[in-house]
């Protein structure tokens, strides 16, 4: 069964950092490309960065520079490191596995971004 279990949100000052976590079960983790979202309130959810089964790493602009996507093959686990965060980055944030039958989705974990 494929899951996917999305944490380390929470409320973070302007110029803070947070890492988030998305931990994967009932698949390999580097065998597929995995991507985070964001949702932020009132908004349609955005892409924002990918991390391709070749290593390979893909940013949206408005992150580019600031936030880092990684995997942890050991733990079977998708990373976001965010940096110097900003009152845009809140949002609720979703990794999402799109695998060969099926697109899955973890349950998001809230980002606040305020002083």
């Amino acid at each position: 069964q494929v899951q996917l279990v999305e944490s380390g949100g929470g409320l973070v000052q302007p110029g803070g950092s947070l890492r988030l976590s998305c931990a994967a079960s009932g698949f390999i983790l580097d065998d597929y490309t995995m991507r985070w979202y964001r949702q932020a309130p009132g908004k349609e959810r955005e892409w924002v960065a990918s991390l391709i089964s070749n290593g390979k790493t893909h940013y949206a602009d408005s992150v580019k520079g600031r936030f880092i996507i990684s995997g942890d093959s050991a733990k079977n686990t998708l990373y976001l490191r965010m940096e110097n965060l900003n009152s845009e980055d809140t949002a609720v944030y979703y990794c999402n596995a799109m695998l060969t039958l099926a697109t899955y989705w973890g349950q998001g974990t809230q980002v606040t971004v305020s002083s």
